[in-house]
């Protein structure tokens, strides 16, 4: 892998960014596990009313399951469309980002749509008296449908619920400018990067997310395309990987667990019923992270903007997955035997799955969780429910990433021979 020190002079950084041999170009086990496993922890999370979104990732710290689908976002779009523009140049590589894009957005048009259609009948033929299209937040597309028909095509438009893929779709956006910084310097790319995101966390560069209101896109794609490049940069070999030692695994532990009462309502809660004093404590150091942000605008734990704990948390968060999951992932693969092993070998296989038909299978799940939530609403809310509804979810993400799967193969194709 390539790796840059303060000593490196330009005609290095831009080898560096040209040869496919400092570059991965094979998917790798652990981003497709991790991305899984953040498939199905988003499905979790959009179940309306649904109690296993009291234990996701986001109740105990900082950072959540969004990070991890861009950071892994990041790191594939490393293999999938960065190295078109090693392969077949500037131009080439930009039209590849812009048919992803292309993708993306109809992804986005398309899920609005049928969750605002599936939310407008389930108003008109449910017979119940509850408004899914006001508790979704849609009244205004509904009662004023033409100007916001138009907001959503433009996406100057973009409800709460459906803010991810165009972040997704603002960062894919910003890959040709990144690779071009990249074939002068690579830091000119850490400069533009850093500053990118440091003016979002100001408050200086945002979309706004409906025009009747000053309210910006829930994720600025102008703060998280620090994380997503990230990640795009372990993969293309710009940053090398850290290294295995016990003093950063100690270090990043100790900040999870410590940023946890800051980071999580849940967790100060407990602390608090244990030890009041430390609960008092942590208090100020609430209000004063709450000071900073009416001072300066700048609020350390803000998630539209992507602050900087939330980075710090989850870079130590994914220090220690890349620990366990092993060089390769391979202490993922060691299974060993018995019936043990072999679940857990279905269990990787189908997570895998999951994770690398991520675009279709999180486009569903947005899709059915407010479904999921109304079944939830007409059958009741108990520990069997839950465990139907959420374990079902999961069998329809494996359906459809098998199913995408099957069609990407294009089955209909004849075989050479």
């Amino acid at each position: 892998m390539a790796t840059v020190s303060p000593s490196t002079d330009f005609s290095a950084l831009r080898s560096a960014t040209k040869t496919p041999a400092a570059v991965s170009t094979t998917r790798d086990i652990r981003l497709d596990f991790y991305r899984g496993i953040a498939m199905f922890i988003i499905l979790v999370a959009h179940i309306p009313g649904n109690a296993w979104a009291n234990w996701i990732p986001a109740r105990f710290g900082f950072s959540d399951a969004t990070e991890i689908f861009v950071f892994c976002s990041g790191m594939a779009s490393a293999i999938a469309f960065g190295g078109a523009f090693v392969r077949r140049g500037w131009l080439m590589g930009t039209a590849r980002v812009l048919f992803r894009c292309w993708q993306v957005y109809w992804a986005h048009i398309c899920l609005f749509f049928f969750t605002a259609t599936a939310m407008a009948a389930l108003d008109l033929y449910s017979g119940s008296d509850f408004s899914y299209i006001d508790d979704l937040n849609l009244r205004f597309f509904f009662d004023d449908p033409a100007p916001q028909i138009v907001g959503i095509f433009t996406l100057t438009y973009v409800p709460n619920y459906f803010d991810v893929l165009p972040m997704y779709l603002g960062v894919l956006a910003m890959m040709p400018l990144i690779m071009a910084l990249a074939r002068v310097s690579l830091w000119a790319v850490a400069a533009c990067v850093i500053a990118i995101w440091l003016a979002a966390n100001v408050g200086s560069i945002h979309f706004p997310a409906e025009p009747w209101s000053s309210r910006e896109w829930f994720f600025n794609p102008f703060g998280w395309q620090l994380l997503f490049f990230t990640g795009f940069a372990f993969m293309r070999g710009w940053l090398p990987p850290p290294p295995v030692k016990k003093g950063l695994i100690w270090a990043a532990a100790a900040f999870l667990v410590l940023s946890a009462p800051i980071g999580s309502w849940k967790v100060y809660s407990w602390v608090n019923a244990l030890a009041p004093g430390l609960g008092a404590d942590l208090l100020t150091i609430w209000d004063g992270i709450k000071a900073l942000n009416e001072n300066t605008g700048f609020d350390l734990r803000d998630k539209t903007d992507f602050a900087i704990l939330r980075y710090v948390h989850f870079l130590s968060l994914a220090y220690l997955a890349w620990v366990v999951a092993g060089d390769g992932g391979d202490r993922l693969r060691a299974v060993g035997e018995g019936a043990a092993a072999r679940v857990w070998s279905v269990l990787l296989t189908v997570t895998l799955k999951v994770g690398q038909q991520s675009l279709a299978v999180f486009v569903t799940s947005m899709a059915v969780a407010r479904l999921f939530g109304f079944v939830l609403d007409q059958i009741g809310r108990n520990f069997g429910t839950f465990a139907l509804i959420n374990l079902g979810g999961f069998c329809l993400l494996i359906a459809v990433a098998y199913i995408a799967a099957w069609f990407k193969s294009q089955p209909w194709r004849s075989k050479r021979t």
